[in-house]
C-alpha cells in the first residue's frame, strides 16, 4: 500500500481535547502551541458524541474551525475516527454494541473500549463516521496521519461472539471432532457434541480447558483486529495517500500486536513506564513495538509530560526526566515525541493526569518549558533522524500466544511470568551495553547473530525449523527451563521435553523443579564464569550431543548438567535449564556476547548509561548516548563520532554527560 509519506521532521504535539474548551481557549491554545514548538495535534479522540450527538444528526463545523485555525499556524493534524468512546445515545439504542465482561455480566454505558467486536451496529456507525470524516478532511493540507480509535483494548463474552466464535473454530478447524481432539476434551469429560455447546469462556463456565482459552485470546484478538481493519478499509478507500495507524500500549496482553503490526502503515504506541521502571524496561518495549514491523521506525504516540493519574504513585517527572525519556524513544527508533495531553481537563477521570499546559493556563510552569526547550531541539535536528534504523546483532524472541499459553498453564510455578522472563534477558543484554531487538518468531532472523528465545512453551508449527536454520547457517540461540513443551494447541510434544526442539539443543528433560521465591542454588561453571546463583526453575536434564558448561551445586541433583551448549551446523545453541539470578545472567549473557564478538556500542560499559546507533538509508549514523543516573558521568566516544547533532560542537573522544544528560552524535 502506498500512501503520502509522513513529514520529513520530528513530530512534536500530542492529543488536543478542543470540545472541552469554549472558543476563546483555541486561540490561547494555539498560541502557546507555537510557543511550545509543537508542529502537530491528535484530535478528535473523543469526540463521537460532539460530531454526532443522535444518529441523525452531524456536526463537524466546530471541527472545521480547529482543523483551518492549527493549519494556518502551521500545525499538521493527526485525524481520529474519534470512535474510541461511544455515545450514551448509541448504547441506549442499540445495547448490542456493548460487551459481556468476563463475568459475563453485560456493560452499562460508561467509560471506554464498552463495544462488542461482532455487533454489527457497532461496524455500522463506526465505519460511517469513519467515511464521513475521510471525505471531509481527506484532501485538507493540514491531515498527515489517521489514527483509528484509541487503545484497542479487552475482549467481549456475549452470545455474538460466542455465534461468531463458533464460526471461527469451525472454519480453523473443520470438524466439532478435530476441535474435541485439539483442546483434549476426554479430559473431564467435557467433550462437544454439538456446535451449540461450545460458549464462551465467562468465569463461570468452562475455563479448565487451555487450549479453548489460547483460541478465545486468539479469536477476540482477531476480532478487535477486524473492527480496526473495517475503520482503516474505509479510510484507505477514500484517503489512498494518508498513512493509517492506531495507538498500541506496548506489552499489552490481551491483544497479539505482532498480527496488528502487519496491518497499520506505521506502528504508534503509548509508553507510560510505572515509577520504577528501569531503563532497560523502557528499552524493551520501545524495542518490542519497533519488532512489530522488523525494525521500521515508530511513533511515540503518548506520553505523560510530567506524571500520570492512573497508577497507585503518581510521581513527577524529575526536571531532565521528560527530556531523557523521549530522547530514549528516539534512540530506539521513535519518529515523534507526543504527549497526552496538550491541557489538562478541568473535570472527569483525568484531570489530575499531566498536560503540557497546566491549569493555571500559562507557559510559566516547568513542565511548558520542558516540552518548549525539547521542541526547540527538535526542531533544529530536522529530518536527520527521521527513518533510521535501529543497528543490532542480538535479538529476543517475543510471541504473544506463548504468553497466553505459558500463563494458562497449571503449573510448574505461578511466579513464571512469561513477559517477566523475556525482559530480564533482555535487561542482562542491555546490562552489558547489548542492543537488542524485540522479534516475533515469524521474523526475518538472518541479519541477527544472537537470538534469545526465553522459555519457548509453546513451538508452532515451522517454528523448530526457523530456529534451526538459523543456527545451521552460524547464528547463536539461547533457551531456556520450560521450552519445547507444548503445540499450539497447548497439547504436549511427546516423546521428551524439548520436543522440537531436542535435536536442536542435544539434551532431554526428564523432570522440572519449581523453587519458591526465597529457595536458590547454584550452577558450577569449569571455567572463568565459577559458581553462579540460580533459582525459581530447575530442569533434571540429560545431555544427547550437547556439551555440558555447568552443573547444579545442591539438591539432589546436584552434579547434573544445568547449562548445555551444542554445536549445530555453522553456529551453536545453549540451554539454561534453570534461571540465573539477574547479575548472573547478566554475566553469562556477557561471555556468550564476547564469544560471538558482539560488542556494546561503547567500548566501557558505565551503569545507567544506554547508547544505541541508528543508520539512514543514505549511510549516515547516529549515535545517541543517555545518563540514566542523576550524576554526570564521562564516556568514551567510537572513533568515528566528530559532532554533537544538538549543539554543532565538535567532540573529540571523551565526553561527560550531565545527570539526565543526553547527547547525539554524527560523523560530519
Amino acid at each position: 500500500m502506498s500512501h503520502r509519506p509522513l513529514p520529513n521532521f520530528i513530530l512534536h504535539g500530542g492529543d488536543y481535547n478542543p470540545e472541552q474548551w469554549p472558543r476563546e481557549v483555541w486561540h490561547e491554545d494555539v498560541r502557546l502551541m507555537k510557543e511550545a514548538g509543537v508542529n502537530v495535534v491528535t484530535l478528535p479522540v473523543f469526540g463521537w458524541v460532539t460530531l454526532q450527538p443522535n444518529e441523525e444528526t452531524f456536526d463537524f463545523e466546530w471541527l472545521d474551525e480547529v482543523v483551518d485555525l492549527v493549519h494556518a499556524n502551521g500545525i499538521s493534524v493527526c485525524m481520529a475516527t474519534a470512535t474510541a468512546a461511544t455515545p450514551a445515545w448509541l448504547d441506549r439504542k442499540y445495547p448490542d454494541v456493548l460487551r459481556v465482561e468476563e463475568s459475563g455480566l453485560r456493560r452499562k454505558h460508561g467509560g471506554r473500549h464498552t463495544f462488542c467486536p461482532h455487533s454489527e451496529n457497532f461496524r455500522r456507525l463506526s465505519t460511517d463516521l469513519a467515511r464521513r470524516l475521510a471525505q471531509r478532511y481527506g484532501s485538507h493540507p493540514a491531515v498527515v496521519l489517521w489514527h483509528v480509535s484509541n487503545e484497542y483494548g479487552n475482549h467481549c463474552y456475549c452470545d455474538l461472539c460466542a455465534a461468531a466464535f463458533r464460526r471461527w473454530l469451525q472454519g480453523r478447524y473443520g470438524t466439532l471432532e478435530e476441535v474435541n481432539r485439539r483442546w483434549y476434551t476426554a479430559f473431564w469429560g467435557a467433550t462437544f457434541t454439538d456446535w451449540e455447546e461450545i460458549e464462551t469462556p465467562t468465569r463461570n463456565g468452562q475455563r479448565a480447558f487451555q487450549g479453548l482459552l489460547i483460541d478465545y485470546d486468539r479469536f477476540q484478538s482477531e476480532s478487535i483486529l477486524d473492527a480496526y481493519r473495517a475503520e482503516r478499509d474505509v479510510l484507505r478507500e477514500v484517503t489512498p495517500n494518508i498513512p493509517v495507524t492506531t495507538n498500541l500500549m506496548g506489552a499489552f496482553k490481551p491483544l497479539d500486536y505482532h498480527r496488528w503490526g502487519r496491518e497499520m502503515d506505521v506502528v504508534s504506541w503509548d509508553s507510560y513506564p510505572a515509577k520504577n521502571a528501569t531503563p532497560a524496561e523502557n528499552a524493551f518495549s520501545h524495542s518490542l513495538m519497533r519488532g512489530l514491523r522488523e525494525g521500521q521506525p515508530f511513533l511515540l504516540m503518548e506520553q505523560t509530560p510530567s506524571q500520570q493519574n492512573w497508577q497507585s504513585h503518581n510521581a513527577l517527572k524529575r526536571p531532565g526526566v521528560m527530556r531523557l525519556w523521549s530522547y530514549q524513544a528516539m534512540a530506539h527508533g521513535a519518529d515523534s515525541v507526543m504527549y497526552f495531553q496538550w491541557r489538562r481537563s478541568r473535570g472527569a477521570q483525568e484531570k489530575l493526569h499531566g498536560a503540557v499546559v497546566e491549569h493555571v493556563g500559562t507557559a510559566e510552569p516547568r513542565v511548558f518549558r520542558e516540552v518548549a526547550a525539547l521542541g526547540r531541539e527538535l526542531a533544529a535536528l530536522g529530518d536527520l533522524p527521521i527513518g533510521a534504523r535501529v543497528e543490532t546483532k542480538a535479538a529476543v524472541l517475543f510471541d504473544w500466544e506463548n504468553w497466553w499459553a505459558v500463563e494458562y498453564s497449571s503449573g510448574p510455578s505461578v511466579d513464571l511470568k512469561y513477559r517477566a522472563m523475556c525482559l530480564a534477558y533482555y535487561q542482562a543484554l542491555h546490562d552489558q551495553g547489548i542492543v537488542a531487538d524485540v522479534v516475533s518468531p515469524d521474523a526475518d532472523l538472518s541479519g541477527y547473530e544472537l537470538i534469545v528465545v526465553p522459555v519457548l512453551y509453546m513451538v508452532k508449527q515451522g517454528v523448530a525449523e526457523r530456529l534451526e536454520a538459523f543456527v545451521q547457517s552460524g547464528g547463536t540461540l539461547v533457551t531456556t527451563f520450560f521450552s519445547g513443551i507444548v503445540d499450539e494447541n497447548d497439547l504436549v510434544h511427546l516423546g521428551g521435553y524439548p520436543g522440537p526442539l531436542r535435536r536442536l539443543l542435544g539434551v532431554w528433560v526428564e523432570e522440572l523443579d519449581a523453587l519458591t521465591s526465597s529457595e536458590r542454588n547454584a550452577v558450577l561453571f569449569s571455567g572463568p564464569l565459577g559458581t553462579l546463583e540460580c533459582g525459581h526453575i530447575c530442569e533434571r536434564m540429560h545431555a544427547e550431543t550437547a556439551e555440558v558448561l555447568a552443573t547444579y551445586e545442591q539438591d539432589f541433583y546436584a552434579g547434573e548438567p544445568a547449562i548445555t551448549r551444542n554445536a549445530f551446523g555453522s553456529g551453536e545453541a545453549y540451554y539454561l535449564a534453570t534461571q540465573l539470578v539477574p547479575h548472573a545472567l547478566s554475566r553469562f549473557l556477557g561471555d556468550v556476547c564476547a564469544r560471538r564478538g558482539i560488542k556494546p556500542v561503547l567500548s566501557e560499559v558505565v551503569p545507567g548509561v544506554e547508547a544505541t546507533v541508528r543508520v539512514r538509508e543514505d549511510g549516515k549514523r547516529l549515535l545517541f548516548v543517555m545518563n540514566h543516573n542523576r550524576e554526570a558521568v564521562t564516556v568514551d566516544l567510537p572513533q568515528w563520532v566528530q559532532q554533537d547533532a544538538l549543539s554543532g560542537d565538535k567532540l573529540d573522544g571523551r565526553q561527560e554527560l550531565a545527570g539526565y544528560g543526553v547527547l547525539i552524535a554524527t560523523a560530519t
